[in-house]
């Protein structure tokens, strides 16, 4: 028998929230409701959560600033936003902050638990089948550990992070296709995963300014293509 996964839910309407945390725990999951961002910042503290759902209006703090500190908390656990706005500025702050989804008010409850399941596959799936170790110049990337190292400096990548790196060291000195890179890590290609792709890419280029050897460059119109001289997995 499966352990049931537990979800942090914060969301500031009350009968909204009580609907969804029950609808989620009729599906299978454990769910917890907080009703303001201060709230579920302490909850969150106290507990271990595999996702957490985040309204982004939310009294005391609202849910972009509830992400960012349970970030610096916890830097892989999945994050998907619940908002009434549709603005793309807002859409985009949310995959600044690192979110593996954006869904906009009103939605279907099926759809929050399809879109749930989806990025729970992919945490779960992250640790490939690829190398567990790749030297990239003067960096030491591992996969396992979600750790990119030079010398004695350690950054500890997050998941999204550490899922790009591996493909692009995969496709090392050759093209990785947008579309292979958002499928397999955003399971969609839409327009709002593909820019939230290429914030992941910028942070990973200044991860990566210890080495000038190392590159990751645009292919327009195709991908992206990690240079690397000297790369070698273990």
């Amino acid at each position: 028998m499966e352990t049931r996964q537990h979800i942090l839910l914060c969301e500031d309407d009350e009968s909204l929230g009580m609907l969804l945390r029950e609808y989620l725990q009729a599906k299978g999951y454990d769910a917890e409701l907080c009703l303001d961002g201060e709230a579920g910042y302490k909850t969150f503290l106290k507990n271990h959560y595999d996702m957490c759902v985040l309204d982004v209006m939310m009294p005391k703090k609202d849910g972009f600033t509830l992400a960012q500190e349970i970030r610096e908390v916890n830097p892989d656990v999945p994050i998907i936003f619940l908002t009434a706005k549709n603005l793309k500025e807002d859409i985009f702050e949310g995959f600044k902050l690192g979110a593996d989804d954006y869904l906009t008010k009103p939605f279907s409850m099926d759809e929050l638990v399809y879109r749930m399941e989806a990025v729970l596959r992919r945490v779960k799936t992250v640790r490939s089948p690829m190398a567990e170790q790749y030297k990239l110049g003067k960096f030491i990337f591992d996969t396992q550990r979600q750790i990119l190292s030079i010398g004695d400096e350690q950054v500890k990548l997050t998941t999204k992070e550490s899922e790009l790196l591996s493909l692009l060291c995969a496709h090392a000195n050759d093209v990785l296709l947008r579309e292979v890179a958002l499928k397999s890590i955003w399971i969609d290609d839409n327009y709002f995963n593909a820019r939230s792709m290429d914030v992941y890419i910028t942070k990973l280029r200044k991860h990566l300014k210890g080495d000038p050897t190392i590159e990751i460059n645009n292919v327009h119109g195709k991908g992206y293509k990690l240079i690397v001289p000297e790369l070698l997995d273990e």
